[in-house]
């Protein structure tokens, strides 16, 4: 039973940040508009074997990741044919140290042959390349090696709240919104107040962001939503992490596929065993909201992304 919970363990791991990264799912992040333009990623993909380059030919950046025991994993949460959630877990083997990278999913990135509107954000790209193809955009974006991936739908993050009893919210207001053409529909209605959310209800208190005529929502936005929503993660994980790992496993894996192999999520398992909420933290890819060609995007900034990674790796400034 011993090797059973161990070969899970990072398993479960990733998955409750999964759960985590669906706060990130609809969020439009403003920061103000300097007139630049973002919208095309200079970086190729990472393609660099650093241990076959020179000591003096490597960046600072280059040494730390090198050097490091991070294992950097794509997270995606399906919706059909999409990827509607997105984010790197970033893993410190040597310090037990989580690091979430959210992604939005109306990301701009430009792809040759993929002209059309839909197909120049990156939620698109699973579709048309697969996990792999959304492994090597990132690894562009963020200028990081990318080891694995893990895809998850809705219906795991159903099951896993489910099989642990539920996740303790304190809703701050009666939470109340339909879109009968959202897939999947929504229909939501939370009662304020500390409560036990089942599997369904933690979806829609996720996805919800305001009610039909925009009464009631967060009072400072989608700071006020990431606020309460990282809450829940820490909520989730706290709950996960006492309970019985093989019950929620069993309820859970069905639907998680992952190019991790057995050996490798036994390694990572033993180095997840002191994992803690107090050692996880969230963020997302610096950048702002505005319109191209008349769509709505969320364009990053390679200036400030390359200041949170070499953060990351702890690359001090120049």
């Amino acid at each position: 039973m011993g090797h059973f919970i161990k070969v899970f363990l990072i398993s479960l791991l990733c998955f409750v940040l999964t759960v985590g990264a669906g706060i990130y799912t609809y969020i439009k992040f403003f920061n103000p508009y300097d007139g630049q333009d973002y919208t095309y990623v200079e970086n190729p993909a990472w393609d660099k074997n650093l241990d076959e380059i020179e000591e003096d030919d490597l960046s600072p950046l280059e040494k730390a990741i090198r050097d490091s025991k991070r294992v950097n994993i794509l997270v995606l949460g399906l919706e059909g044919p999409r990827s509607d959630t997105m984010m790197v877990v970033s893993f410190d083997r040597a310090t037990a140290e989580a690091n979430i990278i959210a992604i939005p999913r109306d990301t701009y990135f430009h792809r040759e042959g993929y002209e059309a509107q839909g197909q120049k954000k990156v939620n698109a790209i699973y579709s048309a390349s697969g996990a792999q193809g959304v492994m090597r955009v990132f690894e562009s974006i963020l200028s990081l090696p990318i080891h694995n991936y893990i895809t998850v739908d809705y219906e795991a993050v159903r099951k896993s709240v489910d099989a642990i009893g539920g996740v303790e919210v304190d809703v701050p207001f009666h939470m109340e919104y339909e879109d009968p053409y959202a897939n999947p529909p929504l229909s939501i209605n939370i009662p304020k107040g500390t409560q036990i959310l089942n599997g369904q209800k933690s979806l829609e208190y996720l996805r919800f962001r305001h009610n039909n005529d925009w009464t009631v929502g967060y009072a400072n936005g989608d700071l006020g939503r990431i606020e309460a929503q990282q809450q829940f993660i820490k909520s989730a994980m706290r709950k996960t992490l006492s309970f019985r790992l093989p019950v929620v496993i069993r309820e859970v894996y069905p639907y998680i596929k992952t190019d991790l192999t057995l050996a490798e999520i036994l390694l990572l398992a033993g180095d997840a065993v002191n994992f803690s909420t107090e050692k996880l933290e969230t963020d997302m890819i610096p950048g702002y909201a505005t319109m191209i060609d008349g769509v709505s995007y969320y364009v990053h900034d390679p200036r400030l992304v390359s200041d949170m990674i070499n953060e990351l790796y702890g690359v001090e400034k120049n």
